[in-house]
């Protein structure tokens, strides 16, 4: 199974760090490749609907075929970690890669979200490089919980 990461803008500033060392720890486990597709509309767009249409167009342009998308929104279903990784395992175990998409400043366009499962990290809104963060942190506790070792301590 790959697991592709396609987030609208990069990770600068303090946490690119963090965000590069958990992506390099989820690579342990699964086949990960992160993409970043450019945020934002041409100078002087500044209509919200016109900036998610752009962006949704360079995410499913390069979304890999026949992989099952996974949409973080904060209106998502909410999974627990342990969830996540048999989500992950079961997707394993039948072969079949999953594309993560984390959003720009607007969110994610309406096409995208009624093509994808909607997961959500928390109800509360996170700059896009805090949800990176995060997704990559669970990708790498996913792997932990499925091989048995000690980095999860929760439920």
């Amino acid at each position: 199974m790959k697991i592709t990461l396609i987030a609208v803008g990069r990770v600068k500033g303090p946490l690119a760090d963090a965000v590069h060392e958990y992506e390099e720890r989820a690579a342990r486990y699964w086949k990960l490749q992160a993409i970043e597709v450019d945020p934002g509309a041409p100078r002087g767009q500044n209509d919200v609907e016109v900036v998610r249409q752009l962006e949704e167009e360079r995410i499913l342009a390069r979304t890999p075929e026949n992989a099952d998308l996974v949409a973080l929104s904060r209106l998502g279903q909410p999974v627990g970690s342990r969830a996540f990784a048999a989500y992950l395992q079961d997707h394993a175990l039948h072969r079949r890669d999953v594309t993560f998409v984390i959003g720009g400043a607007y969110g994610l366009g309406a096409r995208l979200l009624s093509q994808a499962w909607q997961l959500t990290l928390s109800p509360m809104t996170f700059p896009h490089e805090v949800a990176r963060l995060l997704l990559a942190e669970q990708l790498y506790r996913a792997g932990t919980i499925l091989r048995g070792e000690p980095y999860h301590k929760g439920p």
